[in-house]
């Protein structure tokens, strides 16, 4: 129910402004994002306002099934560095989090601190992002990372659907056994909406779901 209604929001905000390729957590000046993401360990949903293109503020609910963990918080993300080439562009992103953990009866305090890069052509796609989680006190302290790689089986013009091939590695070096997750995922994308699906190397739906408006 929570995901059927999270797609239909998205629905009823479509517009077509941009182009987008990947999950970047600023959009244009001016512009909303909606994210939602499922993947082996996490749900997640993140509605997020860009001032401008080089950062964003917004709200970002995850849960986490490992440990059965609630985060609750007002995320910032900021535009460190972005490099434009005649057919390529990368980017630096700082995301900083801070709000509530609840796991069982227990609410604390957390934040988290973590940075995101990219870099892409029409046909090729590579990103790490990391992200470091901490209450003060025992409901949470992880660290997980993911590396993400790609490639687009064509180049198509603007207005079409545009398809990639990828793989995600997963590592959790905080789980029960050092958890290393590989995904393999198709993404596709028009416009301004986003999305990827897949299958983790545990038998896990990985489904994403970005729209900015």
């Amino acid at each position: 129910m929570r995901l059927l209604f999270i797609i239909l929001l998205s629905l009823i905000y479509y517009q077509s402004s941009i182009s987008i390729s990947s999950a970047r957590p600023v959009s244009y000046g001016g512009g909303w994002t909606l994210m939602q993401k499922n993947n082996h360990n996490k749900n997640s949903i993140h509605l997020h306002y860009s001032p401008s293109y080089k950062y964003s503020i917004g709200y970002k609910s995850e849960y986490l099934r490992e440990g059965n963990i609630s985060l609750n918080s007002l995320q910032l993300n900021n535009l460190i560095k972005r490099w434009n080439l005649p057919a390529a562009q990368g980017n630096l992103y700082l995301k900083s989090n801070i709000g509530n953990a609840t796991k069982s009866k227990n609410n604390e305090i957390y934040s988290s601190l973590g940075l995101a890069t990219d870099f892409e052509t029409r046909r090729y796609f590579i990103s790490y992002q990391n992200n470091y989680y901490k209450s003060d006190g025992d409901v949470i302290n992880i660290f997980q990372q993911n590396i993400q790689f790609g490639i687009a089986p064509y180049v198509a013009n603007y207005n079409n659907i545009h398809s990639w091939i990828m793989v995600r590695i997963d590592h959790e070096p905080d789980s029960d056994d050092n958890k290393i997750i590989k995904t393999g995922l198709i993404r596709l994308f028009k416009g301004v909406n986003l999305l990827e699906l897949g299958i983790t190397s545990n038998k896990k739906l990985l489904f994403n779901l970005i729209k900015r408006f």
